[in-house]
């Protein structure tokens, strides 16, 4: 493809509470198997996007341990490669990422030192399938400077999130609205970016003169007037998982066969790093009603609608609901769980009860040490 590819990771979200305390958004486990970033590499390596960069900031330590090798997502070639950006300290620059511009722009070597003509830029916490091809060649059929991925978001509770967009019926942009209290349409930004690389590093040069260190505000929003700034309307399955309402339904999703098959069978793939792990084994009196049970999981109790990622031990006559559990939880003898996030590596002392009441979601976060019962 005649792109490199640019994956913004370094984020943080208050709205997703505990849940990013030890870790970045992009890692976030998601489904089963996979973390948020996982589809944006894949969808890269899957419209043949053989050099990308992923620019890292805020807790990035099991992040840039999930990306430590590329041949999980076929970027370890002569061509290309995956390469992970952390922000570096210099005697030029002294700052962090100060925003997602800011974070291009202190990377402007490597747009510098590439060859393609374009960058499709992705952000690291969307859960979606997308040829960027497509995109590009959309973009290119427009004679684009920007084109901005879209999508349709009927959840009025979530729209002020996302960046509205309104568009002409030719599909440029005309307005532009990051985040409005009060949102005037459902049509959102995906955050997804396609941009020819010598325009990109114009806009980042200027936008570095000037302190302006946000893509969507400082580029978008400030040149919607001036720049052919078009929305490709992307079609299927798109989440952000960038809040724990979010978070959450987003992996209750993959309980839907439809989408199950979405994401684990139909073509082109979605990869992951892969753990050396034993199948999950049910014992004696185990209970298991429409559920993903990951690999290294040994259940004893009764588990419906959930998630159970991997290396969980559920005891005997647990009870787990509506629930998502992360990797490496031991759960407790007599334990019940109910519209819960349980956090990874917690142990869930025997004869809990957690139940997230009026609809809410329960983030459940034990800092007890493994024991024995004697």
């Amino acid at each position: 493809m005649r792109a490199l590819g640019i994956i913004l990771a370094g984020g943080n979200s208050g709205r997703m509470q505990e849940l990013s305390n030890k870790r970045a958004i992009a890692a976030m486990p998601v489904g089963g198997s996979y973390r948020a970033i996982d589809f944006a590499l894949s969808n890269m390596s899957n419209s043949h996007v053989q050099k990308v960069a992923v620019l890292t900031q805020y807790n990035s330590r099991s992040l840039n341990e999930h990306l430590s090798s590329s041949k999980w997502w076929d970027f370890g070639r002569k061509q290309g490669g995956l390469f992970v950006f952390p922000p570096t300290i210099t005697n030029d620059n002294g700052f962090w990422y100060r925003g997602t511009a800011d974070a291009i722009a202190q990377n402007l070597t490597f747009l510098r030192n590439s060859h393609e003509p374009y960058v499709v830029i992705a952000s690291g916490d969307g859960v979606y399938k997308l040829d960027y091809n497509k995109v590009l060649e959309y973009h290119i059929e427009k004679k684009a400077d920007i084109t901005v991925v879209t999508t349709e978001v009927y959840n009025g509770d979530e729209l002020d999130r996302f960046g509205i967009v309104e568009t002409a019926e030719d599909g440029r942009i005309l307005d532009f609205q990051e985040k409005p209290v009060i949102p005037s349409g459902s049509t959102v930004s995906a955050g997804i970016y396609v941009i020819r690389r010598r325009q990109l590093i114009e806009l980042m040069e200027e936008a570095i003169k000037e302190e302006r260190f946000d893509f969507v505000k400082d580029i978008l929003i400030r040149y919607k007037d001036v720049k052919q700034i078009y929305a490709y309307k992307m079609e299927g399955y798109w989440s952000n998982i960038a809040s724990v309402e979010s978070y959450f339904r987003t992996n209750m999703d993959f309980l839907d066969r439809g989408i199950r098959n979405y994401f684990y069978k139909e073509y082109p793939d979605v990869y992951s790093k892969i753990d050396d792990l034993p199948p999950a084994k049910y014992n004696p009196g185990a209970v298991v009603k429409n559920s993903l049970v990951s690999s290294g999981c040994i259940i004893n109790g009764v588990v419906e609608n959930s998630v159970l990622f991997k290396k969980i031990f559920v005891g005997n006559n647990c009870t787990i609901k509506n629930c998502i559990i992360l990797n490496d939880v031991h759960i407790g003898d007599n334990t019940y769980l109910e519209n819960c996030i349980i956090e990874s590596r917690d142990t869930i002392r025997p004869n809990s009860r957690y139940v997230g009441e009026d609809g809410k979601v329960q983030i459940v976060v034990q800092k007890d040490d493994r024991y024995t019962m004697g």
